[in-house]
């Protein structure tokens, strides 16, 4: 293909991506603008194209500019929130991922993709004003009614290292100190969470959880701290989450997520107790308990660049670890329990339990997805159940399936021995034929001789195990 057409064919992939695409050159001259860049920037292609930056956007300069600092050092930036004036001074807010552009060794210029946060800066407005009404109307989330908030005696164990994390939760609970729990994901952190709130003198001022891997960094900030009237297009003067704690307990959920920009921030208002909304000269001392939650274990999330260390040793004063529930298989029929007696007062039914099938299911599993996983399976076998007991036909067909999986190594112990020297050996088919009969014969004796529970244990169609069993073939 000639170079022409390459050039034509690369020009118009740049000119259809749903993104901003904007290339200079080593001195700082626009060489390509598309169509999204430019109703980005509230320009034309023709008023960039071969102008240099600055003069186009003369709010900026070589230390604001993420293409001339690309160009100045040569090292990428990554999702850079910027905002600056175009020369018709209209107000430009985006996110910017801008990398050098090399041919050979030599930097010839700069590629951005940028990406419009208008949308979510509105969106996070409207959130930040009805977070601030909520809290003038209501400033207490005490729900025991409607199951909004957790105490300590909601959390149902009989695990002796669980029952020790509990204790050790409801102690934290007489202080104000940060406390950092870490867990795997729905292992029930945010119930912990609740309940050391609900146990402490903040008990009656407001809770408020906040997910950091939710939102993009200029979000979040703005969001945590609160935002002043034109400090960005459309800001207002609003508090932030901190300011509508005050005198509460802040969750943040997944703090391993929050860039490290905002680490330090957080870092500052742990240290001190003040805040400074977004584009405010103006400290706000503040009063609130900071709690947070991390999905890794936070050694490793300092240790990969996740977790800023001096954070982790200001928020790690009380710390505790939620064992997942492959660890404490004795609350599973204590869950499993709790979750039907759930969904019977919702649903309006009257399921007493599971069938010791689905006990021995429910040990042998692996629950990757901890107490969250368990509770959604009961959920699901509630809307299936036709009797008053849970059947393995009523549970949803990923269970059995990854549990067939999971019991690979197993099947060693079903092999034929060896045969000894001399002796008759076996033919491939031969010895995949046992095995198939042994699994066949423990499904079948594992689920009383239910022909659609075995097949559902072994992964199978229940037509295929019937021609099995008849000695068949299935039909293709």
């Amino acid at each position: 293909m000639p170079i022409s057409e390459t050039a034509e064919m690369l020009q118009a992939i740049l000119g259809a991506i749903d993104e901003g695409i904007h290339v200079v050159d080593a001195n700082g001259i626009t060489i390509f603008y598309n169509h999204v860049a430019a109703r980005l920037d509230g320009l034309t292609p023709e008023e960039v194209l071969g102008k240099p930056l600055l003069e186009v956007f003369p709010s900026l300069d070589k230390e604001s500019s993420t293409l001339l600092r690309v160009i100045e050092n040569g090292e990428p930036i990554y999702n850079q929130p910027q905002t600056y004036t175009n020369w018709k001074g209209m107000r430009v807010e985006t996110i910017n991922t801008t990398l050098p552009v090399r041919v050979g060794k030599r930097l010839v210029g700069a590629v951005e993709v940028a990406k419009d946060i208008r949308k979510l800066k509105e969106l996070s407005e409207r959130l930040l004003d009805l977070q601030a009404k909520v809290s003038k109307t209501k400033r207490t989330r005490q729900a025991d009614s409607d199951g909004v908030s957790y105490h300590f005696d909601d959390i149902i164990t009989a695990n002796a290292a669980m029952i020790q994390v509990k204790e050790r939760a409801r102690r934290a609970a007489r202080t104000s100190s940060p406390v950092l729990i870490y867990g795997e994901t729905g292992t029930g952190k945010e119930l912990f969470v609740q309940s050391i709130h609900q146990a402490s003198m903040r008990s009656g001022k407001p809770f408020i959880a906040q997910n950091c891997a939710a939102l993009p960094s200029s979000l979040l900030e703005s969001l945590l701290f609160g935002t002043t009237k034109g400090s960005f297009t459309g800001a207002d003067d609003r508090p932030g989450l901190f300011e509508l704690a005050d005198g509460g307990t802040l969750f943040l959920d997944e703090l391993n997520s929050m860039p490290l920009d905002l680490q330090a921030k957080l870092l500052r208002v742990l240290q001190d107790g003040q805040i400074r909304r977004i584009g405010s000269g103006k400290s706000t001392q503040v009063d609130v308990r900071v709690i947070a939650a991390v999905n890794e274990p936070p050694q490793e999330a300092v240790k990969r660049g996740g977790m800023r260390t001096d954070l982790y040793y200001r928020i790690n004063v009380v710390s505790f670890e939620i064992p997942p529930l492959r660890k404490r298989k004795e609350d599973i029929d204590l869950l499993t329990r709790h979750f039907i007696d759930k969904y019977n007062r919702q649903f309006h039914m009257e399921v007493r339990g599971v069938s010791e099938q689905v006990k021995q299911l429910f040990q042998r599993y692996d629950w990757p997805g901890n107490v969250r996983e368990l509770e959604h399976v009961i959920e699901a076998a509630m809307n299936m159940v036709e009797g008053d007991v849970i059947q393995l036909e009523h549970l949803p067909q990923h269970l059995p399936e990854r549990l067939h999986q999971d019991r690979g190594p197993a099947v060693s112990a079903w092999l034929p021995q060896p045969a000894e020297d001399g002796g008759e050996r076996r033919t491939l088919p031969e010895v995949l034929q046992k095995i198939e009969e042994r699994m066949i014969a423990d499904a079948l004796k594992e689920t009383d001789g239910n022909i659609l529970r075995a097949a559902k244990l072994l992964g199978i169609p229940r037509q295929t195990l019937q021609y099995k069993l008849s000695g068949r073939s299935p039909k293709r």
